[in-house]
């Protein structure tokens, strides 16, 4: 108990001490708190401190970064759903149909390696070379508070769709270890129109 006591005045007279002078830095400190994309409940949301200390061109890059991701992973949102309700006539490869590549994770053994090495090279050339990129003439000329808010929406919707494809893998590589674990024989259970 006394030494609770002794804690607790020596922490409150710590208060009444003189602060140290810290010697100011030249480093240009960039805030990025008015970005887009910080909005309510979570404001600026950086848990790793990776916006600590850079540039603006930096910061430019991985807002660009998290543009493509997020554009990527829409795509892998609805490659996830369009198998479940439809499939494309013809073969995948010689011998293997469409029809017979199943769903999800189990897809992976299912394509043959030749497959996964056109896909591979299919993205890396369309990263790399930056084909599909900038189409000027398809730009909607839009007045500047309905472009940020359009640019907010995509932000928005590309963090939602990282979050739902990282759930789709979860829930479907768990179902793959266990079949049936939760019961439901459909992969996507919330949206029973699918079936």
């Amino acid at each position: 108990m006394k030494l609770a006591i002794a804690a607790i005045l020596a922490g409150s007279a710590a208060a009444f001490a003189p602060s140290a002078n810290k010697a100011s830095s030249s480093v240009l400190k960039m805030s990025y708190e008015n970005e887009l994309g910080v909005i309510a409940p979570t404001g600026f949301f950086d848990p790793l401190g990776l916006s600590k200390n850079i540039d603006a061109e930096t910061f430019e890059a991985y807002r660009t970064s998290e543009l493509k991701h997020g554009r990527v992973a829409q795509l892998a949102v609805i490659g996830y759903i369009v198998p479940e309700v439809f499939r494309f006539p013809g073969e995948i490869a010689p011998g293997l149909k469409f029809a017979d590549v199943p769903n999800g994770v189990a897809a992976i053994d299912a394509i043959p390696s030749l497959g996964w090495a056109q896909m591979f090279f299919l993205i890396g050339a369309v990263d790399y070379y930056g084909f599909l990129g900038n189409f000027p003439s398809g730009q909607p000329n839009l007045e500047p508070e309905v472009l940020e808010q359009r640019q907010l929406q995509e932000l928005q919707h590309g963090r939602l769709a990282m979050l739902a494809v990282l759930e789709l893998l979860r829930h479907d590589s768990q179902n793959l270890v266990s079949p049936g674990f939760d019961g439901l024989d459909k992969l996507i259970t919330g949206l029973p129109f699918l079936y």
